[in-house]
């Protein structure tokens, strides 16, 4: 499975506002996209949005770049410092993976 996460600084003090969008669920419809798994997670000052499933890089590309999706995303702008970037993975430890 492949994993890809946008990460993103929140301004001073809007955690509370980033946490209140969280809690309204993402704006794409699940049943869209061939994901398999989607989480977001807060920490003090930054935003995680975890995508995992197969070719995940070209769906997240496919999200961000309808026009109608992408325009719900609005909603983020005066939260963030700059604008959010991928992090991709370098490092995996799979349970399964290290038995075989």
């Amino acid at each position: 499975m492949d994993r890809l996460i946008v990460t993103a600084r929140l301004r001073d003090g809007t955690e509370t506002q980033a946490e209140r969008l969280i809690t309204l669920g993402p704006p794409f419809p699940f049943d869209r996209f061939d994901l398999l798994r989607h989480s977001v997670c807060l920490a003090e000052g930054i935003v995680l949005f975890v995508f995992e499933g197969p070719d995940v890089e070209w769906i997240v590309q496919e999200i961000v770049n309808d026009p109608v999706l992408a325009a719900s995303f609005g909603a983020w702008a005066p939260l963030l410092v700059g604008r959010p970037s991928i992090a991709r993975e370098v490092f995996v430890w799979d349970r399964e993976e290290a038995a075989n």
